[in-house]
């Protein structure tokens, strides 16, 4: 994550947003930053992140306790934030 977030407003944001429970929160988000750390880049550096392949591989962890719809809306709203603070945007 950049260093431009503050991850604190970041949390509010989602618990706000989702409902969720922090604990929650940040573990979706830490295996998100795993599954990201471990995607492979293509030949300029990119990486493309499936959002269904990241759904499945956070719900296939053994400490995520949680449903898919959830898990989604997680990583919804933190998209939302970051494309509201400018440093993350969907290529089509």
């Amino acid at each position: 994550m950049s260093e431009q977030i503050n991850e604190q407003e970041l949390l509010s944001y989602i618990a706000t947003e989702t409902d969720a429970d922090e604990k929650l929160i940040k573990l979706v988000l830490k295996h998100e930053q795993a599954f990201i750390n471990n995607a492979k880049e293509d030949k300029n550096g990119e990486v493309e992140i499936d959002s269904d392949e990241l759904v499945d591989y956070i719900l296939s962890r053994p400490d995520v306790k949680s449903n898919e719809l959830v898990v989604e809306s997680i990583l919804d709203a933190e998209m939302d934030y970051l494309m509201d603070k400018g440093v993350a945007g969907y290529v089509d």
